[in-house]
């Protein structure tokens, strides 16, 4: 159920919600946060869907804000500068979608825009899918969220974007760059935990240039073992396809290749090399996992501050 809702305002948006739960026999303190989307109209759909399935795991109101591109017409008396639609049932997931398109200078007011439409007694995050702001906490949005996230890798220009964000780095923020590499991690853990638990001299990683998830991969290791990584590019790649350990008695490895295949080889020295199924994360599996965890990623921070990208 998608209803349409032009020059209106934010009373209006809630009235209409509290009517709808109330027909649906419903409520909504079954939500367990709001989720602010900063987006546009070409992304909105996509966008929507990936919320709208991370949202069954965390039930949550979804509020998407997409700058209208609609000019007020000539012979408009009352103007809100404010059209929104509100999303129901089959088009909303666990949850209820209000996609807001403010135009004007009503775009500089987006706080006060979403305060009256927010859960009460919720965490309040904001995503932004593609591009981000240079200073997440400092956005009107950003400022009042519990926690926020980017993804530099969508981005017009991926590696400013991390600048910026490092130079602008806080608790609350992440960026799902690091989010993708949360197997990654989790497997190159446990296989380091495998005896003999022999020193690692040196590492090698590999994967597509200036892609972000094996940079911060790269400076994740060598934080861990404070050993020398050295990063080597492969043209055809589209996501990280291996990482080499060297130790005394061999080269211990993980490799995907090619990545769209979904399955890893692990190789220990001394045994046969094993396989192991390691897909490609979605969107809704990165969201989903920064909606459940509400709390500031120290690691990603430490990662984050000591990369060198100037």
């Amino acid at each position: 159920m998608i209803i349409t809702m032009q020059n209106t305002e934010t009373n209006e948006i809630s009235d209409k919600i509290d009517e709808l739960h109330e027909q649906r026999g419903e409520a909504a303190l079954g939500r367990v946060l709001t989720l602010i989307i900063m987006t546009n109209e070409q992304h909105l759909e996509q966008v929507l869907l990936w919320a709208n399935e991370a949202s069954r795991e965390h039930p949550c109101r979804v509020i998407a804000i997409a700058p209208s591109e609609r000019p007020a017409s000539a012979d408009e008396t009352t103007r809100t500068y404010l059209d929104a639609e509100v999303r129901f049932g089959a088009d909303a997931g666990a949850g209820e979608v209000i996609v807001l398109r403010p135009r004007g200078g009503l775009t500089h007011h987006l706080d006060t825009l979403t305060i009256p439409l927010l859960v009460p007694d919720a965490p309040i995050v904001a995503w932004w899918p593609d591009e981000a702001p240079s200073d997440p906490s400092a956005h009107l949005v950003g400022a009042m969220a519990n926690s926020r996230i980017t993804d530099a890798i969508m981005s017009e220009n991926p590696m400013q974007t991390l600048r910026d964000l490092q130079r602008n780095w806080a608790p609350q923020n992440v960026d799902m760059s690091w989010t993708r590499l949360t197997v990654w991690r989790a497997m190159l853990a446990s296989l380091l935990d495998q005896p003999p638990h022999l020193p690692i001299t040196s590492v090698k990683v590999t994967g597509p240039k200036d892609f972000l998830p094996l940079l911060m991969l790269a400076q994740w290791l060598h934080l861990r073992l404070q050993v020398p990584v050295t990063i080597e590019t492969e043209d055809d790649a589209t996501a990280v396809t291996g990482v080499y350990m060297t130790r005394a008695d061999g080269v211990l490895s993980l490799e995907r290749r090619p990545a769209d295949k979904g399955i890893a080889t692990v190789s220990v020295p001394g045994q046969q090399a094993q396989h192991t199924p390691v897909p490609t994360r979605s969107m809704q599996e990165c969201l989903s996992e920064e909606l459940g965890r509400l709390y500031p990623d120290e690691i990603y921070g430490e990662v984050l501050k000591s990369m060198p990208l100037d």
